[in-house]
């Protein structure tokens, strides 16, 4: 057997993850937006990617950092994120916005390049 179709033997489509939804069951969360582990989540027993995002979550992490490090797609690790939020597993914490005139500094920044 080759290396791809050992690749393919352990790809899991992501709906499976999801369990066929596409919409987070937790509504709000951004790419980052801050989720950090419940105390005792560590001990719960999780199948998958479920276990992995927790573990990850040990130390506050973003969606986006959580997406990039487990090597899903991000509307996925929405909605798993979501049902540990709504399991009480997870705790999420959104970033404040940015105030008005840091947006537009950076704006000029990035203009600037």
């Amino acid at each position: 057997m080759s290396r791809e179709a050992d690749d393919d033997a352990l790809f899991v489509r992501p709906f499976i993850m999801t369990g066929g939804r596409v919409e987070p069951l937790h509504d709000g969360l951004r790419l980052e937006t801050l989720v950090v582990a419940a105390p005792g989540a560590q001990t719960e027993m999780l199948e998958f990617e479920r276990r992995r995002i927790v573990a990850l979550c040990a130390e506050p992490a973003t969606v986006a950092e959580v997406a990039a490090r487990i090597g899903v797609p991000l509307g996925v690790v929405k909605v798993l994120i979501a049902d540990l939020v709504v399991g009480g597993l997870l705790v999420c914490r959104q970033t404040e916005e940015l105030p008005l005139h840091v947006l537009e500094r950076i704006r000029d920044h990035v203009r600037a390049l």
